[in-house]
């Protein structure tokens, strides 16, 4: 597994999303994330787009459109927490934003995001089992999470990895639009 041998990406620069009231956007992830608003856009169409530092040279970013569409949740956002139901979302919709944290801080940032009034879902170790979650921590798990909503409702998680990826990781054909394992020699 080496680096990208076609485009030197330097991991994400934004990702942008859409939200209904950026002055409630600001406030969340300002004030109860504590990110940093770096970039104020105002927008030909009246509509505004917004940076927040996310670390890493890294940001998320916000649309706010005059006459968007309401959002859709189910569809093009998940309609709740994973581990609480399904959290499937339809082709083409940005499912997640998961943030990297350290692992030594996870349950720090459980009881802030819990003292900030922010209802987190049920804390996930996530592991190669048929469910995909184990019931306790193990050596077979390789990363830690719980999800959030933001006031929009998109579907945050905080995210620490619990050990190193390596080539074992990668043993599953892609599915094909018809649900069956695409040909042997395809390859991720």
């Amino acid at each position: 597994m080496g680096a990208n041998s076609e485009f030197e990406l330097q991991g994400l620069c934004h990702l942008a999303l859409v939200c209904e009231d950026m002055e409630r956007t600001v406030d969340f992830y300002t004030n109860v994330l504590g990110m940093k608003l770096k970039k104020t856009i105002k927008m030909p169409n009246g509509g505004q787009h917004f940076f927040f530092d996310m670390g890493g040279d890294q940001f998320l970013a916000f649309f706010w459109f005059p006459d968007a569409p309401k959002r859709a949740p189910g569809i093009a956002s998940s309609a709740v927490l994973p581990g609480l139901g399904d959290i499937a979302t339809a082709h083409a919709s940005m499912n997640h934003v998961a943030f990297k944290i350290p692992l030594d801080k996870f349950d720090e940032y459980k009881a802030k995001l819990d003292a900030k009034g922010v209802e987190t879902g049920p804390v996930l170790e996530h592991d190669d089992s048929p469910r995909g979650v184990a019931e306790t921590f193990h050596e077979g798990v390789f990363v830690r999470s719980m999800y959030f909503f933001d006031p929009d409702g998109v579907l945050l998680e905080f995210a620490a990895w619990t050990r190193e990826l390596n080539e074992d990781d990668v043993n599953l054909a892609p599915m094909t639009a018809a649900g069956v394992p695409a040909a042997q020699g395809a390859s991720a």
